[in-house]
Order: C-alpha cells, then sequence, then structure tokens
C-alpha cells in the first residue's frame, strides 16, 4: 500500500513548497503563480507575460490583479476595462455634460459660458459684448437679455422702441381740447384756438372776416402748428420757416415770437425770398 508522504508529514519540501504524493513516492512543487528556480519557488511576473489586462497590469507574491485607466472600471472579467458615462453615474457638469470615451466635456445653455473649472457656467453679460443690440437701454439678466424703452415709448421687435400714440390709446383731453401726440408723450391744446375776431374755419387755421372792420387792421389768417424740438438738438439749427401770403397790395408783413422766448433762446432771421426763419 503506498504511503503518501504529504500527509503522514515524512517529505522533506520546503515551507514554501507544495507536497503532492505520488505512487511509491512524492514531489516538491511550486504553488500557483510561483516557479522552481533550483530548490526555491520564485514568484511569477505575470505581468511580463502575454498580456492579460485591457490596461495596465500590477503583479503580487503569486498572482497579479488588473488596473484601468482614469475613465474606466473593470469589466466583471477583471481584465477588461470599458468606459464610465460620467453624465450617467454622477453629472458633474452644472448643466450640459457630454460622455466621451475615458472623460466627458461641460457645455452651458445659451446665455452662459464655461467658468475657468470647466464645469460651472457663469452668465454672460451680453450688454457689456455690444453696445447696438438695444436702441435705448440693455438689461442683463440671467442667461438672457433684454430691452427697455423710455417712458412714452414701447419695444417692438425685442430691441427696437416706438413711440405710443396716447391719443388713439388713453389720454387725459378734454372735450374742448385736441390731442396732439409727440414723440415720448401727449398735448392737450384748445379744440378752438381762435381769439375774437378770428372764426376757425378749419381744424388749426383762424380767418378774420373781411366784412368786420377790425380785421383790416389784422392779419387774414392766423395758422396755429405744433411740434416738437428734441431737447438734444445741435445748435445753432433751424426749426421751420414762415412766410406771409399777399392778400393785399402795398402790404408789409413782419413777425414777432409771442410768447415762450422768455429765456432768449429762439430768434427770427430773415432768410431768401423773403420768409422768414426760427
Amino acid at each position: 500500500k503506498d504511503i503518501d508522504e504529504c500527509a503522514t508529514g515524512t517529505h522533506n519540501c520546503r515551507a514554501d513548497q507544495v507536497c503532492v504524493n505520488l505512487r511509491g513516492s512524492f514531489s516538491c512543487q511550486c504553488p500557483p503563480g510561483y516557479q522552481k528556480r533550483g530548490d526555491q519557488c520564485v514568484d511569477i511576473d505575470e505581468c511580463t507575460l502575454p498580456p492579460y489586462c485591457h490596461h495596465r497590469c500590477v503583479n503580487t507574491p503569486g498572482s497579479y490583479y488588473c488596473q484601468c485607466n482614469a475613465g474606466f472600471q473593470l469589466a466583471s472579467n477583471n481584465h477588461t476595462c470599458v468606459d464610465i458615462n460620467e453624465c450617467d453615474a454622477n453629472n458633474p457638469c452644472a448643466q450640459q455634460c457630454y460622455n466621451i470615451l475615458g472623460s466627458f466635456i461641460c457645455q452651458c445653455n445659451p446665455g452662459f459660458e464655461l467658468s475657468s473649472d470647466r464645469i460651472n457656467c457663469e452668465d454672460t453679460d451680453e450688454c457689456r459684448t455690444s453696445s447696438y443690440l438695444c436702441q435705448y437701454q440693455c438689461v442683463n439678466e440671467p442667461g438672457k437679455f433684454s430691452c427697455v424703452c423710455p417712458e412714452g415709448y414701447q419695444v417692438v421687435g425685442g430691441r427696437t422702441c416706438q413711440d405710443i400714440n396716447e391719443c388713439e390709446t388713453t389720454n387725459e383731453c378734454r372735450e374742448d381740447e385736441i390731442c396732439w401726440n409727440y414723440h415720448g408723450g401727449f398735448r392737450c391744446y384748445p379744440r378752438n384756438p381762435c381769439q375774437e375776431p378770428y372764426v376757425l374755419t378749419s381744424e388749426n387755421r383762424c380767418v378774420c372776416p373781411v366784412s368786420n372792420a377790425i380785421c383790416r387792421e389784422l392779419p387774414y389768417s392766423v395758422v396755429y402748428k405744433y411740434m416738437s424740438i428734441r431737447s438734444d438738438r445741435t445748435v445753432p439749427s433751424d426749426i421751420f420757416q414762415i412766410q406771409a401770403t399777399t392778400i393785399y397790395p402795398n402790404t408789409i408783413n413782419t413777425f414777432r415770437i409771442k410768447s415762450g422766448n422768455e429765456n432768449g433762446e429762439f430768434y427770427l432771421r430773415v432768410s431768401t425770398a423773403g420768409s422768414h426763419t426760427l
């Protein structure tokens, strides 16, 4: 009957060796991951053998294990490396995340731009990038901008300012007044601006009847015209021209500023063909 030297302890294998019983004898072998070199068992460096690992191999006494590069993880076979979808696992981006092989990139929504850390998003101040975005004033908002207009105007097309015609919408003029719209507001004027002996013949024309003796020493007609003058208009500047029509022969016509020139900002000058310019 064969004696199992490995079981009885009558073998002479070293402590780092494994006793294997043979029929009529025994053998001293190295454990897995080791190879015999003389009488000693030396670790086998599996990482120098044909590639076991997809990315990196780490040798250990009697064995080895595989590691993956950043952005990858070991598959269930412990050898292959598969890409980690960082956007699904734990979205690191502040807004939009796009997975790429071994990594990811962040992008921002319209109106935002990536900060220096390439992860967070900062609001883009469109009002600072251009001074032509809005006709009047640009207001920056998170992720966008808006345009505002001065009082009496409304935003058209998102950027342009258009005058509000208060005379067509809501005004505070009385029934005996006429509403006149101008850029940025409106004014109420008397519906009948004529003073005796003048009578109103049209919306803004007053005529002194020839049949009235007083009218012979007065201008035949007076026309009322309303206009708006921009406050930032360059000076000197012509505002309007006026010229009298000759009804009576040998008539001398004179013009003067009746009111509104207490500070002397306006003056009349004679231009060509006898017309006067203010």
